[in-house]
């Protein structure tokens, strides 16, 4: 290995002296500035092979580096400039005779508020009315608790009135579901009557499929002879 380094420092030394030589000559005889590290025939320094560290001879030292090559001196920074002298401030401006008051032109008159929209409210009334064993004709009780029902319908925008009609259990189905269509057209017909509009009533039989008591006493069973009556509607909000 110490072989192989003086070999290179000869090679080395040898293509450095021709271009020394001719930069000697071309300063006038003033040799330039002595430089360490090593360089090819055309001058260029010799770095690794990442290009970032310049190869060095046994002379170096940071006085001899080139300058563009890893631990070369760097020349001091330049004096900073001297700072400017202060600036003396402008001349007050000339005053400058207040504008004219502005008059602002009289408002115009505000348009008329226009009245919230009515909110419409959904409403629903229920009511029915039992009927007499093997009947279908109103009794004076039940047509009273259907007036009532039609007095709360005013202000109402009526949107369908549904009357479903009911049986006890006696009877077969047959019968009992006519008899329940019966007791609903009853109650329609009433409801007619007292200014409900016919095409707004719908009326279905359902003969004794959904008792509400038991069928097994009178009682139950008079409870389950009935027609259960719903209003649905809108109405403005209160």
């Amino acid at each position: 290995m110490k072989k192989l380094n003086k070999v290179a420092v000869l090679f080395a030394s040898a293509a450095l002296a021709a271009p020394i030589a001719s930069l000697a000559a071309a300063h006038g005889g003033m040799a330039p500035k002595s430089v360490d590290n090593w360089r090819a025939s055309d001058g260029t320094v010799w770095k690794n092979g990442t290009n970032e560290l310049c190869w060095r001879d046994s002379g170096w030292t940071p006085a001899t580096a080139d300058e563009k090559c890893d631990g070369a001196i760097k020349p001091p920074p330049p004096p900073a400039p001297k700072p400017a002298p202060p600036v003396a401030p402008p001349p007050p401006p000339a005053p400058v005779a207040p504008p004219a008051p502005v008059v602002a032109p009289p408002a115009a008159p505000r348009a008329p508020v226009a009245p919230p929209a009515p909110v419409q409210e959904k409403v629903t009334f229920e009511s029915d009315a039992l009927f007499d064993f093997a009947k279908s004709n109103l009794k004076p009780a039940e047509a009273a608790k259907l007036a009532d029902l039609v007095e709360k319908t005013k202000g109402v925008t009526l949107e369908v009135v549904i009357a479903v009609g009911h049986t006890d259990s006696v009877g077969n189905d047959a019968i009992n579901q006519k008899l329940s269509i019966a007791r609903a057209e009853a109650v329609k017909s009433f409801l007619a009557s007292k200014g409900i509009e016919r095409n707004r009533v719908y009326t279905e039989g359902k003969g004794s499929k959904n008792p509400v008591a038991d069928n097994k006493t009178a009682a139950g069973r008079a409870k389950n002879r009935r027609v259960e009556v719903e209003v649905v509607g809108t109405r403005v909000k209160k």
